[in-house]
């Protein structure tokens, strides 16, 4: 079993009294199925799973519940034996958005308190638009994605205490000796070319064939693709065209949307594919990264521009389209392979994972630095390079960003592949993988 963060917080909402119904949302084969059913089975002993995709395509049983009497009438026609107590069972609502009633249905469930229940759904951002009474105080929505590089790390066999010891010198601003280096360094190219996606990563974990590891890939990359097509017919084909524009986007020197190529006619603006976009970015299968050109903390209260970049959710999907089986583009940094998207693709993947809100720095006069967080210990914004070629420091547009005083920068960090880690003025230099520990401060407690 591949050992997932997010089995913590699952774990936990189903041993408390919660007075909330936990919902998983994120895109589909990345795991949350599998995780809820493991945590539930181990929990209750009668544990119910109830999946509304497979019901909208067979009996539709489902479809018109009309209160909560009605729900446990619907439940009890397919899983009658096993609706006992409270204590010991647990019903999970899978794929809820196939039906968006049942989401104003939570609360009446939950203020009912028969029975225990979770949920999980890709696209619930767009159900939840298409619910007219929505869940209110009585859904907890937490987002989940792909597997990130510690999980990776997990799958791999490397322990706890190795990555405790490699969080001890990012801590200490500290690098790793050559030989531990080059090991993990070796694991993270890999993870380039295997992303987070589970059946991806259990198939290189079994096999350490690349072939079957793309048949993976492939597989789900035409699922995102038919699940694009399966919207209404005005905007389906349109949602397809944003997805698939996605690597040839990144492969460009800016690597931002490019409008006018999505329907090929002139004078088009970001707002005129608004629809298009939400599609994306809610069900999960792209990454959103917001444009702020004066950037000031924190970055929910800056400006934001309609300049949108987009990666893909998973960059083993990238390497997939970029490089196919080709793992020497990856694995040895050739210097004619620009994997300038590829890095910056994981990096995107790993701060969101990590509870970041994803923006970049765009600016006519400065031009652009890739991602931009929030820094609570200095309570200022921190810009973040990322650096996939030889020469790491050079970086003009981050250093007119610094030296601009309204944005009131304390400190940089620029990700390179090199194992050294070095100061220069506010910018540290530190090896991409250390990704893995960048997060918002979480402490356990703040005594005032």
């Amino acid at each position: 079993m591949l050992k997932r963060k997010i089995q913590t917080v699952i774990h936990e909402y189903l041993t408390s009294d919660s007075n909330k119904v936990l919902v998983i949302d994120g895109a589909r084969q990345i795991g949350k199925s599998y995780i809820i059913r493991y945590e539930g089975e181990r929990l209750f002993s009668n544990y119910i799973e109830l999946n509304m995709v497979e019901d909208k395509k067979a009996d539709r049983i489902f479809e018109n519940v009309k209160d909560v009497q009605d729900f446990y009438f619907k439940v009890s026609l397919v899983a009658g034996n096993k609706m006992h107590k409270k204590e010991d069972t647990l019903i999970f609502i899978d794929e809820i958005q196939a039906y968006p009633d049942l989401l104003t249905l939570l609360k009446f469930l939950k203020d009912d308190d028969k029975y225990n229940y979770i949920v999980s759904g890709s696209q619930l951002g767009i159900a939840l638009n298409e619910t007219l009474s929505k869940p209110g105080g009585r859904m907890r929505k937490v987002r989940m994605y792909p597997m990130d590089f510690e999980e990776f790390l997990w799958a791999n066999g490397v322990g706890e205490d190795a990555i405790s010891t490699i969080a001890e010198h990012f801590q200490a601003r500290e690098a790793l000796d050559e030989g531990s280096h080059n090991f993990i360094m070796d694991l993270f190219r890999k993870f380039l070319l295997v992303g987070g996606l589970p059946d991806a990563v259990n198939a290189y974990v079994s096999s350490r064939n690349l072939v079957e590891v793309r048949k993976v890939h492939e597989e789900i990359h035409s699922l995102y693709k038919e699940d694009c097509s399966q919207y209404d017919k005005e905007h389906k084909l349109v949602i397809r065209r944003v997805y698939d524009l996605i690597p040839s986007n990144l492969e460009n020197k800016k690597k931002r949307v490019q409008i006018n190529d999505i329907s090929g006619k002139r004078g088009k603006c970001t707002a005129d594919y608004k629809e298009e976009f939400e599609y994306v970015i809610n069900s999960g299968i792209g990454l959103e990264v917001k444009a702020i050109s004066n950037p000031r903390f924190p970055l929910a209260d800056s400006e934001k521009k309609s300049l949108l970049k987009l990666y893909l959710n998973d960059v083993g999907l990238l390497t997939n389209i970029l490089f196919r089986y080709n793992a020497k583009a990856v694995l040895d940094d050739l210097p004619s392979i620009n994997l300038g998207s590829v890095y910056e693709n994981v990096v995107a993947s790993e701060l969101a994972a990590h509870g970041y809100t994803l923006c970049y720095y765009d600016s006519k006069k400065n031009g652009e630095v890739d991602f931009l967080v929030d820094n609570y210990d200095t309570l200022s914004t921190m810009p973040v390079e990322v650096k996939s070629g030889k020469d790491s420091s050079e970086h003009s547009s981050l250093d007119k960003f610094l030296a601009t005083p309204d944005y009131h920068i304390q400190n940089a960090l620029v990700l390179d592949n090199k194992r050294g880690i070095r100061q220069d003025g506010k910018t540290t230099y530190m090896p991409v993988y250390y990704i893995m520990f960048l997060q918002p401060s979480t402490p356990d407690a703040v005594i005032i």
